[in-house]
């Protein structure tokens, strides 16, 4: 099981925000372009989203479901990807300070991609989530740069 933790300069409520907002699931997520929301209102429990994930020449079609949620502290996921299988993601938010400790927890749940979970593919999640996870943080600590910038506007 990859477990990574990352630490995010920005309350909880911040980072929640980005995880709660269909439109930006491509923007921290490695390998999905441009999220639809298919069904519900995510990240409700049953929502999903659809996307593509390109790799070079190839692409394919992705959901991800959402199983489970605590809005503004756990968001568990189940990306289907056809021909490979599904993973559970769990995104935890812990208050640290003013800031946020994401603790992210996936695994393959089914098809091939579960079949044939090794040390190599453990790897490559972990090398995956470092990334994610930077994303996050990037795209959270970004939209402080913004707020930052408009509050000195206005004093």
């Amino acid at each position: 099981m990859a477990v990574r933790h990352h630490l995010v300069r920005r309350p909880p409520q911040a980072v929640w925000a980005v995880l709660a907002d269909p439109s930006r699931y491509g923007t921290w997520v490695v390998g999905p372009s441009e999220s639809t929301p298919l069904d519900g209102t995510w990240p409700e429990v049953g929502s999903r989203l659809r996307y593509t994930v390109r790799l070079g020449p190839w692409s394919t079609e992705g959901t991800t479901t959402v199983r489970h949620v605590v809005p503004g502290r756990e968001l568990e996921l189940e990306a289907a990807f056809s021909g490979l299988g599904t993973v559970r993601i769990f995104l935890q938010l812990r208050p640290w300070g003013e800031e946020t400790l994401v603790v992210c927890d996936e695994h393959p749940l089914r098809g091939l991609g579960g079949t044939l979970h090794n040390s190599l593919s453990e790897t490559a999640i972990q090398v995956r989530h470092r990334s994610m996870l930077a994303r996050l943080a990037g795209v959270v600590e970004q939209d402080r740069t913004t707020d930052d910038r408009a509050r000195s506007r206005h004093a």
